[in-house]
């Protein structure tokens, strides 16, 4: 058999990769003298690795990640209180195994952003479905959906998600129409997906934020408080320190 017909044929069973590389297999497989069983294995194997690497691509496009961090880089030793053994806990993942929510409280400059964008990133490096996005984008995207007739189909892209990682909520005053939206996501993902929430404001604040209704701003914290965990974050920003 040629190569290029045992690549046409492998691509017809939607090995496209192994059909690319099958040249560079044979030539191995020769050199080193591999039995049958070691060859399909090699083949295989960077099979199997090709489609993980694209998974993951295609995962991290989808999360929509403006900027990589890796809780590698971020300095533990510059708030004056966290709970670094709790973060470095969530890198397991097991919280969105088990449906649990993340809501990281803090001042603005301490970090909550690098660590919910560094959760996504691994999360999505493990292969989770995950979007990232700013609390107002999300209520802006919400609130467009409704003009277009697009609101059903965004929520069930929202509650297919395994993480969804919401930044930046209580940064700026949400309107009655936005906080109901909002309240939709996070109702529609109750114990069915977990959510991260970053937020300079306590639970005792958020009637504050959404527009001064504190039963909505309950309906919300009773959504997310039932399996969650809180982790505050204390101190000056990092930002204004570091000019």
């Amino acid at each position: 058999m040629s190569i290029d017909k045992l690549a046409q044929s492998l691509k017809k069973v939607n090995l496209v990769n192994s059909s690319n590389q099958i040249k560079e297999h044979l030539t191995r497989a020769e050199r080193e003298n591999y039995s049958y069983s070691q060859f399909l294995q090699g083949i295989l194997d960077e099979e199997i690795e090709y489609r993980r690497e694209k998974r993951i691509s295609e995962r991290l496009r989808q999360s929509k990640l403006r900027v990589i961090k890796t809780i590698d880089t971020y300095n533990f030793s510059f708030p004056d209180q966290i709970n670094a053994k709790l973060i470095k806990s969530l890198f397991d993942l097991n919280f969105i195994k088990e449906k649990k929510n993340v809501i990281l409280i803090g001042p603005p400059g301490v970090g909550k952003t690098h660590i919910a964008s560094a959760i996504c990133y691994y999360a999505c490096m493990n292969e989770f479905k995950c979007r990232f996005i700013t609390a107002m984008n999300l209520i802006n995207e919400l609130t467009a959906s409704l003009s277009d007739n697009s609101f059903l189909t965004l929520m069930r892209r929202y509650g297919s998600l395994d993480l969804l990682i919401i930044d930046e909520l209580g940064f700026l005053p949400v309107e009655r129409k936005g906080a109901d939206l909002l309240f939709q996501i996070i109702s529609n993902r109750y114990e069915t997906g977990s959510v991260v929430i970053t937020t300079n404001r306590p639970f005792a604040d958020w009637g504050e934020v959404f527009n001064n209704d504190a039963t909505l701003a309950g309906a919300i914290i009773d959504r997310l408080a039932h399996h969650r965990i809180i982790i505050e974050i204390a101190g000056k920003s990092y930002r204004v320190n570091s000019r």
